[in-house]
């Protein structure tokens, strides 16, 4: 291998200047990994287009010695030629190095480049989709273990790996029993945009919303950056979903078909559970969700559950004080349940499609699921709002089937607090500020008579109402609604 070693030569990389929205925590972790004394080993773990790469290059810039990012489905062979292909375009010299036909070598061959530097200044190894570039049966994860530990230990680096497919990364890396055990040091889940990171990569572009309309985009797309991308200033948000969502040469027009298979084998699986929990409001068990997609008992299932969950796709809940804690699972991922809703097998497209669904009962329906979900997700800024963020709390749901003498019952979240409270909260998706009709309040006043009754709990409960344009007070809603937030809270850091 001693003619690697004479053709490497000090390269020089040129300053980052792209802007970094938000990450504030994932910035300080990956910060951190440069200040100390010992190698670091990074794992970046991330559902596609969220963001990773851009993270990475942003914060280590010209630290960055060597990254390489895996091709999607290509064979061992494929991949090695290209890990070799970043080394040599580096040392830009114009000789031919030969390609190793194994992984061990193509890793030697990279320990002798990176030798080249003196590695005063902590310098960065970068490689992306991970779970590409590691072919089953091909060797890279050990080599990778030989890397590691037999000379990346002993360095000034830092190892970043990162990956799409969470629960692969999970699995082969982060709880691997071979070369890499225990080797990971600090690990990144990257989520999706909160509301006011994606309010602030927003008005980067110059793209000013009312948060009321910038709500409904999130609904529909997210906050996976490379989405809000497609985000045109000039346009109404109605205009931007027509065009990214609805005309033939939009982005997430079919993004959904390629979406699953690049996460996940045998991802059939895993769309028919998301195909089945996108018609379901209140969730389903694992067991509902089994006899709904006929997908066989056993590890499969469960596997393909544990692997949504992982990426963010779907999320799970207990209900309150429920005996049997079986879990219920919801689809959280605001682009699937759109796609699912109005644009898959749907004859609307192009202009002005959005702006016909958008005054449907349909869309009603699913603008108070997609906005539940909203909030689902931002309970650390709900609990800020309510004053309790330092009070420990737990959150969860509660569903009590109706009867032939008593309605079935819904609390879209429940608040347990340590202070002997219970926050029962409404959620409602409006576009004006929601009055509450005699109907309405005698509704809400049952809900909280069957949880007593059901759960026998004897902590004050309080009920609160978020609404996305704030509530009109009148006399159902006093001495009801004790807590009223608006969806300004839910942009709070």
């Amino acid at each position: 291998m001693s003619v690697y070693l004479t053709i490497f030569r000090r390269i020089e990389f040129p300053q980052m200047k792209k802007t970094l929205i938000g990450r504030k925590e994932e910035q300080r972790i990956l910060h951190k990994a440069l200040e100390t004394a010992e190698a670091e080993m990074v794992a970046v773990i991330g559902r596609r287009r969220v963001g990773k790469t851009f993270l990475i290059n942003e914060v280590f810039g010209d630290r960055i010695l060597f990254d390489v990012t895996g091709i999607q489905n290509a064979p061992r062979q494929e991949q090695i030629r290209n890990f070799v292909y970043q080394i040599t375009k580096k040392i830009n010299t114009g000789l031919t190095i030969p390609i190793p036909t194994n992984w061990l070598d193509a890793f030697t061959m990279l320990i002798s480049y990176l030798e080249q530097f003196e590695l005063k200044e902590k310098k960065v190894v970068f490689l992306d989709e991970l779970s590409w570039l590691a072919t089953p049966n091909s060797g890279f994860l050990r080599a990778l273990g030989f890397f590691w530990n037999s000379w990346a230990v002993k360095k000034n680096i830092v190892v970043v790996i990162c990956g799409s497919a969470a629960s692969w990364m999970i699995k082969k890396v982060v709880n691997d029993r071979g070369g890499l055990h225990n080797r990971i040091t600090k690990r990144i889940f990257l989520q999706p945009f909160t509301l006011a990171e994606t309010e602030e990569y927003l008005n980067s572009r110059n793209f000013n919303l009312p948060r009321v309309a910038l709500a409904e985009l999130y609904m529909a797309i997210g906050g996976i950056p490379h989405y809000l991308k497609e985000v045109e200033a000039g346009e109404s948000v109605v205009q931007n979903i027509d065009r990214i969502c609805f005309s033939p040469h939009g982005l997430l027009k079919d993004e959904f078909s390629r979406l699953y298979p690049s996460l996940f084998a045998h991802s059939e699986r895993h769309e028919s559970i998301i195909r089945a929990l996108a018609n379901r409001r209140n969730g389903l068990t694992r067991q509902q969700i089994i006899e709904t997609t006929k997908l066989p008992e056993g590890g499969n299932s469960s596997s393909a559950l544990e692997e949504l969950e992982q990426s963010g796709f779907i999320s799970s809940y207990f209900s309150f004080d429920k005996k049997k804690k079986e879990k219920l699972y919801r689809l959280t991922d605001e682009y699937s349940l759109f796609y699912l809703q109005f644009v898959e097998d749907k004859t609307h497209e192009g202009v002005g499609a959005w702006q016909h669904l958008s005054q449907t009962q349909t869309y009603k329906t699913w603008s108070g699921y997609a906005f539940e979900n909203i909030c689902l997700k931002h309970i650390p800024q709900i609990k800020k709002a309510l004053g309790i963020a330092g009070v420990y709390s737990k959150s969860s749901v509660f569903y009590k089937k109706g009867t032939e003498t008593e309605k079935g019952i819904q609390i879209d979240l429940l608040i347990d607090r340590n202070d002997r409270v219970i926050n029962i909260v409404e959620i409602k998706f409006h576009d004006r500020a929601f009055s509450l009709t005699a109907d309405y309040a005698q509704s809400l006043r049952e809900k909280i008579r069957i949880f007593k009754e059901v759960t026998q709990t004897n902590k004050y409960l309080i009920l609160t109402m978020i609404t996305s344009s704030g509530l009109k007070h009148n006399s159902h809603s006093l001495g009801l609604i004790e807590k009223v937030m608006t969806i300004d809270e839910l942009f709070n850091d």
